[in-house]
């Protein structure tokens, strides 16, 4: 579901940033709170790298109430939502859902999103859906969303505030949760979700996350996410903020909104081809551009680099090409678990080929790096 990672900078006071439910949980923690889309959110607890391994090696979990959320209800929410996106939403069936992402007239990304397949309404027969969006761009994607779906016979809501997010991530995640949820985690399968019954309450839970492990993402009430997060506390699951969050994902080569994409970037230029369905679907905003493109080639791709010894390249340093500038990193760090550091940057197409030397600035010196196949780690935890 979620993106977003890295704290920004704060445009107001932080007494006017919003808070998630869990936001006294976490001062007992003692979280670090900064502001982050709005919102004041933990960056860490008991620190970025031990809640990194965490993840990586046993179970973490995550406020992600910051996210927002959207739900649909009619008739045929899928068919009306296909304009939308260039990803084949009929393939789609109940419990099944598609990371995908929203285009403007350019063809480029207003953000990128998860759109879940849930059962029809029990009683009505109605359709339902469920849209996970980023934190900083709810607001203009629920204007989008509002003015280009076609909504006769069809009901939008905004639940952002109404619902608790928590992941749950890791290799033992399955083992830590099961025991508080009244059916069988077991059989989801990666991306599929369903509606039970958790601590004796309704809940939505999908099998989806943004750290490159198995795990899970769970939607409740207020109430019903504090006891969960208290009782999966106790059980020794580890606290982990923005930042374990940022190194995570960054690992997997999972793209922040914001960040590595955003309005100017198609998802062929970022390497999200894979959610562009030409050939099975039918017209959808910006697919004239992705045509062209898809044609003729892109002038620029979304690269991973690996830099040698333990120099880090971070956002907007240049990538430097037989001493010129040719590109910009968007996420760098120096990965937890493979112990080097990695990067994604934006590079002509003709230097996006694995094992492409290039040079990247830091401080005034040049330092050399490598394209590499991305993902940069890839667990062998993940659920098919």
């Amino acid at each position: 579901m979620a993106k977003s990672t890295e704290p920004n900078n704060p445009e107001s006071p932080i007494q006017q940033l919003a808070r998630s439910p869990l936001y006294d949980l976490s001062l007992q923690l003692k979280g670090r709170m900064v502001p982050f889309s709005g919102w004041e959110m933990a960056v860490q607890y008991a620190g970025i790298s031990s809640e990194h391994q965490a993840v990586r090696q046993q179970a973490g979990m995550f406020d992600i109430s910051h996210m927002g959320k959207f739900g649909l209800t009619g008739k045929k929410v899928i068919e009306k939502f296909q304009p939308l996106v260039p990803s084949d939403l009929s393939r789609l069936q109940p419990g099944q859902a598609q990371y995908t992402v929203l285009l403007n007239a350019k063809g480029c990304i207003l953000d990128d999103i998860i759109f879940y397949c849930q059962e029809p309404d029990a009683i009505t027969n109605e359709e339902r859906a469920v849209i996970i969006v980023n934190a900083a761009t709810r607001i203009p994607d629920k204007a989008w969303i509002t003015t280009h779906l076609e909504l006769s016979e069809l009901s939008f809501r905004d639940i952002s505030e109404d619902k608790v997010l928590i992941a749950i991530q890791g290799p033992e995640a399955v083992n830590y949760l099961q025991p508080f949820v009244e059916d069988n985690l077991a059989p989801i399968k990666a991306f599929g979700h369903l509606e039970t019954n958790l601590l004796g309450q309704p809940s939505f839970i999908a099998r989806t996350g943004y750290t490159g492990e198995d795990g899970f993402e769970i939607m409740v009430d207020a109430e019903v996410g504090k006891e969960l997060w208290q009782k999966l506390l106790a059980a020794g699951v580890v606290p982990c903020g923005l930042g374990a969050r940022d190194t995570l994902r960054l690992e997997a080569a999972m793209a922040l909104y914001g960040q590595d994409i955003d309005d100017n970037i198609t998802p062929l230029e970022a390497g999200l081809g894979w959610v562009v369905h030409l050939d099975t679907k039918g017209d959808f905003i910006g697919r004239e551009v992705l045509e062209q493109q898809k044609a003729s080639g892109v002038s620029k791709r979304l690269v991973g680099l690996e830099m040698e010894a333990r120099h880090i390249a971070r956002h907007g340093y240049p990538v430097i090409f037989e001493g010129e500038t040719v590109g910009e990193v968007t996420s760098g760090t120096l990965s937890p678990t493979l112990n080097r550091p990695v990067a994604l940057a934006f590079v002509p197409a003709k230097l996006a080929k694995i094992g492409q030397q290039l040079e990247i600035e830091i401080r005034g010196k040049n330092y050399p790096a490598s394209v590499v196949k991305k993902p940069f780690y890839r667990s062998p935890n993940r659920p098919s």
